[in-house]
């Protein structure tokens, strides 16, 4: 790191950092309480809001959100006249899936090859972090010279959609110039980036059923019409011989015009095992940042272990499909279902339930946040100059905060490069990147200010 003034107090945070992020990462804040402790939830969003109030944060309140989870809300005053910047992050997490899976436990930081693990690390309790150091080194050099919201989010996870419908009810919270959000990452470690689009998504699940009940697979199978063998077809029309999505009517031929991903880069990214294709058409980045992509996120059948003989009656899948940038994610969700039924064979019934819907997102690159950003990532990232990139994942609180603030610019940019490996087991969080992106944030926060980096 330089011996920029802020690098050298971020730098001598970093102990103190990995202390509060081991605390954060303990609690188990999971947004479904079905599995996981309510309390646990709310004792991350009380830490949070007790951080908040010790940095001399002002209003700090648990936003009471439509679905039943809390977000969190703190405002630092500036300078008189200053420009506002709204920092965001979420403290849900994902699941830890299969535990055993994990080499240390999901809920407990620890340091291994350099790397700090635990889940949530990176996505996104590490990007509380990431705002907390970058307004204390501010501070430290003389002071935050903008007027800083934060706010944090309890659901993000779950898609549940409670912050985004509060921000719609109060629309004068989260109002500001630029929007900062901590939740995207590098393209890899040690490269700036800064993310500017996001796919949408829409989230079905599917039901067929053709008979009254499970038959004797002997006696009946071979004329009695199988629900699960429906369901298959169903979902195998979904994919080209290829693999690349296919959904009647949803166009799948969009390209990509940045930043490139190398076949064999992505490939071990991805942890592709040898021998297996990668599927689709197009290039890597084409794939996963301008097309739709069509997953199948679980099916109900029988277990292999205790399965009888028996034709299924009924059968269900959850299925997501990604959305990419210019396509509107309601008529993409009617697209889908129009072709799921006009796909279900032998005049099987089929259900089709939304579960849940979010918007893509295009941002601005050539706006002036952009141009402050550059130069803050030029000196945390020497020699590095700032790329452009996609992310196939969705954060639907992009597009609201996008209408309800048009003038807003709006930055992504976090800890979430692709050796973090957030969302499955053993995720982490490189401890450079988080100290290079809490520099680069400072220093963006300065340079948008008007002052010199």
């Amino acid at each position: 790191m330089s011996s920029n003034p802020v690098a050298v107090t971020v730098a001598s945070l970093m102990p103190r950092a990995k202390e509060e992020l081991t605390e954060l990462v303990a609690f188990k804040s999971v947004a479904d309480f079905g599995q996981f402790a309510r309390e646990e939830s709310e004792g991350a969003a009380r830490w949070i809001a007790a951080a908040l109030t010790a940095e001399g944060f002002q209003d700090v309140a648990l936003l009471d959100t439509p679905d039943g989870t809390q977000s969190v809300y703190g405002y630092l005053p500036g300078p008189e006249g200053a420009k506002t910047v709204l920092l965001y992050a979420h403290y849900d997490v994902q699941p830890p899936l299969d535990e055993a899976g994990w080499t240390t436990p999901p809920f407990e930081l620890t340091e291994r090859d350099g790397r700090w693990y635990g889940r949530g690390a990176a996505d996104c309790k590490g990007g509380v972090i990431m705002h907390l150091l970058a307004l204390r080194a501010l501070k430290a050099d003389g002071g935050v010279p903008v007027n800083v919201k934060v706010i944090v989010e309890g659901s993000e996870e779950q898609g549940t959609g409670g912050l985004e419908r509060y921000a719609e009810e109060h629309p004068d919270l989260l109002t500001a110039d630029t929007v900062v959000i901590g939740d995207a990452g590098n393209f890899r470690a040690g490269l700036p980036t800064v993310t500017t689009t996001l796919r949408g998504m829409t989230l079905v699940r599917v039901r067929i059923d053709t008979l009254e009940g499970n038959l004797h697979s002997g006696q009946f199978g071979g004329a009695a019409p199988d629900a699960l063998a429906a369901l298959v077809r169903v979902l195998d029309s979904l994919r080209a011989e290829d693999g690349s999505t296919t959904v009647d009517g949803l166009n799948g031929d969009s390209a990509w015009q940045g930043i490139q991903y190398e076949d064999e880069q992505f490939r071990k990214d991805a942890k592709v095992l040898d021998g297996v294709e990668l599927i689709g058409s197009g290039t890597v980045a084409d794939r996963i940042w301008a097309r739709p992509a069509v997953t199948v996120l679980g099916i109900d059948c029988p277990p292999v272990v205790g399965a009888t003989p028996s034709v299924q009656a009924s059968a269900r899948a959850l299925v997501s499909l990604r959305v990419p940038p210019g396509v509107d994610a309601a008529q993409a969700t009617e697209l889908l279902r129009a072709h799921i039924e006009s796909h279900t064979p032998w005049g099987a019934r089929v259900t089709i339930e939304q579960i849940g819907q979010g918007q893509a997102f295009r941002a601005d690159p050539a706006s002036p946040a952009y141009q402050a950003m550059a130069d803050a990532m030029a000196v945390a990232y020497p020699g590095q100059e700032m790329q452009y990139a996609g992310q196939g994942g969705s954060i639907p609180l992009c597009n609201t905060l996008a209408a309800l603030y048009p003038k807003a610019e709006i930055l992504l940019i976090g800890l979430s490069e692709p050796e973090a490996q957030i969302h499955a087991v053993n995720e982490s969080v490189s401890p450079d990147e988080l100290e290079r992106l809490s520099v680069a944030e400072a220093l963006f926060l300065r340079n948008y200010a008007g002052g010199a980096a």
